[in-house]
């Protein structure tokens, strides 16, 4: 089983140093939100995370969730691990006090993400989606509602899910085949199947809040007719009680290369009774509410297996002795593989990227927070451009530099790292979902770059670019050098936004050929933007720190040299254009 420290020297950093967004610190809400109390959640999220969670993943992978006579089990171990989570509070930690919750900003619960996704991502997953579906609920739901069923699930009592994909329809929702038949009360009886849906049933609790997409009867075709609707799995009673069962069954429970611990099910709608949330018709918008969360928080999964991945290769590479180096330490026998400078390479590669991404995170954590309380509305609006433009970013890159991450991992493991005795191939295996759900990561470049890079509010990746280029305009002398550089980049990604907006108008073709090229460019550049704000802090408060900053100064070299330069390769490769790809014949 692999070892887990979580990195928390790293978070109260930039916590303490990077909380540098002057919108963010004028929301009043978060005043009391100090260092201190933060030093005091994270340190205790550790404890739980490592102590308590972490054998979870193993007992996860041998005994899958399965299903048996019409019940769906979790692996041993977790209903007493959840319970345990809920006593102490761990799901309503960003949720409003309102309904039971603790009110922490997501420049907190994010860190808290990362290190569940770290210890057990398949146990992450059933408290996952039920707070996307209290934050879909808190912003589309009436207040009656919000009233009888955020308390329990906000508390731990009762779980939710987010049911979009079907057998005819998966990034294509237009094609949704499931029905909402209006009943004489208001009600709606839901017809229909959906399937790979995330903890659709088990064990852990009471209840388990669906939220369903389908269609009205008197709805027009294509996403013009998606209404959202809340099917509990059981119906709940005036007084807040437990009723009768719903109609809804479980098919079946998926067989998975991975997350084997989460219960990823098939469930029918039979007769389901319905509950209309907000306007008919306007479903889609409702359930973007929860996915957009969603699509970050499994960036944030990819970040989190990234950084279990990264210690137990770099604890392996001090302890594992093979071959000799050039410049030998050992006077008999080999030299520890971590003197290796092909191994060194690849450990900093994981360092530089998983420290610039955590940042990136928490920059945008910041963002999204001003975007949701700001009272200033052009601020909000802003903010929420930033948090757009950035989802798909962090959703692709993230997952996909974990998978070379984790790939990275079993290669300086070795033969052991194939094997099963380190659990590294587990990290592997959990981790190729992650470029999967939530819209792949193909489908998140094509959102990029045909409806994300502008918007009715003007041109959303220029006022990035400039506010980027503005902040990196460093004072620093030692910074300079790497804003210089950045500049680089940044006038490279400005030429790339320039030929997608030109080939928009003329060969879609090139566009849809080059996305993932430009939101790898972008995600480079923008990690590259957050080890400048590192590095104006690291140069500064040297003195302060020594050993740390330093570290951070050299982390920040190796990424400027070794992995920022993978923005201009992708620019290259991109406007190579599509005529070959399109013009071959594949026989």
């Amino acid at each position: 089983m692999p070892s887990y420290t979580a990195p928390l020297d790293d978070m109260l950093f930039l916590f303490e140093k990077l909380r540098d967004n002057k919108n963010y610190n004028e929301l009043e809400k978060y005043n009391e939100v100090n260092l201190d109390l933060v030093k005091d959640i994270l340190e205790e999220a550790a404890k739980i995370n490592q102590n308590l969670l972490l054998p979870l993943a193993l007992a996860g992978d041998e005994n899958p969730a399965k299903l048996e006579n019409g019940v769906v089990r979790t692996p041993p171990g977790y209903k007493e691990a959840y319970q345990k989570y809920i006593e102490d509070g761990w799901i309503s930690l960003s949720c409003d006090p309102k309904y039971g919750g603790q009110g922490m900003p997501k420049t907190v619960s994010a860190f808290f993400d990362e290190m569940l996704s770290s210890t057990s991502l398949s146990f992450k997953l059933y408290s996952e989606l039920t707070i996307g579906a209290y934050n879909c609920l808190l912003h589309h739901a009436s207040d009656e509602t919000k009233d009888k069923y955020l308390p329990k699930m906000v508390e731990g009592k009762w779980s939710g899910t987010m049911c979009l994909t079907e057998p005819v329809c998966g990034t294509d929702l237009g094609m949704l085949k499931t029905k909402a038949v209006e009943q004489t009360d208001g009600t709606f009886k839901i017809f229909g199947q959906k399937i790979f849906i995330t903890s659709g049933d088990h064990d852990l609790t009471e209840n388990i809040i669906h939220l369903v997409i389908a269609r009205a009867s008197d709805s027009p075709p294509g996403t013009k007719g998606i209404s959202l609707f809340l099917v509990p799995k059981f119906i709940v009673n005036e007084d807040g009680s437990i009723g009768a069962r719903n109609g809804i069954s479980t098919g079946s429970v998926e067989h998975k290369m991975g997350i084997k611990g989460s219960a990823t099910c098939v469930l029918n709608f039979d007769e389901a009774t319905g509950y209309l949330i907000g306007t008919k018709n306007k479903g889609l918008n409702q359930m973007f509410t929860m996915m957009n969360l969603e699509r970050i928080l499994v960036g944030i999964q990819g970040l989190g297996i990234s950084e279990i991945a990264y210690q137990n290769s770099l604890t392996y590479a001090k302890e594992r002795k093979q071959g000799k180096t050039n410049n030998t330490k050992s006077t008999n026998g080999a030299d520890f593989i971590i003197e290796h400078a092909d191994i060194r390479k690849s450990l900093l590669n994981m360092k530089s990227i998983i420290e610039g991404e955590r940042a990136l995170c928490f920059w945008l954590s910041q963002q999204t927070e001003v975007s949701l309380n700001h009272p200033d509305e052009q601020v909000k609006q802003e903010a929420s451009d930033y948090v757009s433009l950035m989802t798909p970013v962090v959703k692709s890159l993230f997952t996909d530099l974990a998978m070379e991450i984790t790939s990275d991992a079993m290669q300086i493991h070795g033969g052991y790292g194939f094997t099963k005795d380190q659990g590294i191939e587990q990290l592997y295996r959990d981790n190729r979902i992650t470029p999967i759900y939530e819209g792949t990561n193909s489908v998140q470049a094509a959102d990029l770059v045909f409806r994300k890079l502008s918007n009715k509010n003007g041109n959303i990746i220029k006022k990035f670019l400039e506010m980027v280029k503005s902040e990196c305009d460093s004072k620093n002398e030692k910074v300079r050098s790497y804003s210089k550089e950045l500049n680089y980049y940044l006038d490279i990604l400005h030429k790339f936004t320039g030929w997608i907006e030109d080939k928009t108008k003329i060969e879609k073709d090139d566009v849809s050929a080059a996305a993932n090229d430009y939101l790898k460019t972008l995600g480079y550049v923008s990690i590259g933007y957050s080890w400048i704000k590192i590095l104006e802090v690291s140069f500064s408060d040297y003195e302060t720190n020594k050993e740390f900053y330093e570290d951070k100064i050299n982390t920040a070299k190796f990424y400027f040299d070794k992995v920022l330069p993978r923005a201009e390769f992708h620019y290259k490769s991109a406007i190579s254009g599509s005529s070959n790809i399109m013009n071959f014949k594949f026989n």
